[in-house]
């Protein structure tokens, strides 16, 4: 369901875990719907709340990764189906842009990992998949994040062939993306993908990923690497897998996240979790930072 489980219920089901910790998670999204057997990827909701879009790699979609879509019904995620705008590649990292206007999410049709944009109409019905890359740049891209006025995408770019993703983030104007900038008080050695806002002020969360492994980590801003450290979360492990925090637009005091470590409850291989926002500390000068142009 689309509901979180009860506390309770979660805490009993780690008792392991440190009270603090554990009064910071929710529970599974969609068991059966949204998590299943299969892989699930990255999720994200309209922000009136009554839609879902996220990534499987679950039988009846085109083929790899597709985006499926679920409609919240008396209160549950009911009747998943693969988007119309899927291809045979892998299609994933859906994001829904905080008017509900559009729709951004990842793939590699054409052979690169790039960012891709869907208006959506009124009624929600969805139109062409456009790409949506800076003038001139070619490099792959991934984890497309927009701020909520519109105008700060965050994203991850890979450096090269062969090479690690760091995070970036540009302006946004008159629908068009500037210069990207890297966000190199937050990028290493390792990989640092799926950035997302925590708010206005330029707090962030983010994953950072090794070899077989990802955490989800954050800073009080993207800038300064003010705070960063890992999310407080049980699973939330240096060797587990855990990744692709969205927050709900519905209920920004939430987000959704991906795992394969949680013990309980699971539904099959890489569940979607909801857990309460990390709370940001503002950080004077912060939100105001805007890449030239």
């Amino acid at each position: 369901m689309r509901s979180a489980l009860p506390l309770l219920v979660v805490a009993a089901s780690l008792l392991c875990t440190p009270v603090a910790m554990a009064l910071n998670e929710f529970g599974i999204e969609g068991m059966g719907v949204v998590s299943t057997k299969a892989g699930e990827g990255r999720a994200s909701l309209r922000p009136d709340g009554q839609r879902i879009v996220f990534a499987s790699d679950r039988v009846g979609g085109s083929g790899g990764w597709d985006l499926w879509q679920a409609e919240l019904r008396e209160g549950r995620w009911q009747a998943p189906q693969p988007l119309a705008l899927n291809s045979t590649a892998d299609d994933l990292d859906p994001y829904f842009s905080h008017d509900g206007r559009w729709l951004l999410f990842a793939s590699d049709r054409d052979g690169t990992m790039a960012l891709y944009r869907v208006a959506i109409d009124a009624d929600g019905r969805f139109g062409a998949a456009e790409r949506w890359q800076e003038a001139g740049v070619q490099s792959a891209e991934r984890g497309a994040a927009l701020s909520a006025d519109g105008e700060r995408l965050l994203f991850a770019r890979q450096a090269g062939t062969g090479r690690g993703w760091d995070l970036h983030f540009a302006t946004i104007s008159d629908g068009k993306r500037g210069p990207a900038v890297a966000l190199e008080a937050l990028n290493s050695a390792a990989d640092e993908t799926d950035g997302e806002w925590l708010g206005s002020d330029g707090a962030v969360v983010f994953t950072r990923a090794g070899e077989g492994t990802a955490q989800l980590w954050r800073s009080d801003c993207a800038w300064s690497a003010a705070a960063v450290q890992p999310v407080a979360l049980s699973f939330n492990t240096a060797d587990g897998m855990t990744r692709a925090a969205v927050v709900d637009a519905a209920k920004p005091g939430e987000l959704l996240l991906v795992s394969s470590s949680a013990r309980a409850p699971r539904a099959g291989g890489s569940d979607v979790y909801r857990m309460m926002a990390p709370r940001a500390v503002a950080v004077a000068g912060c939100g105001v930072r805007k890449p030239a142009r």
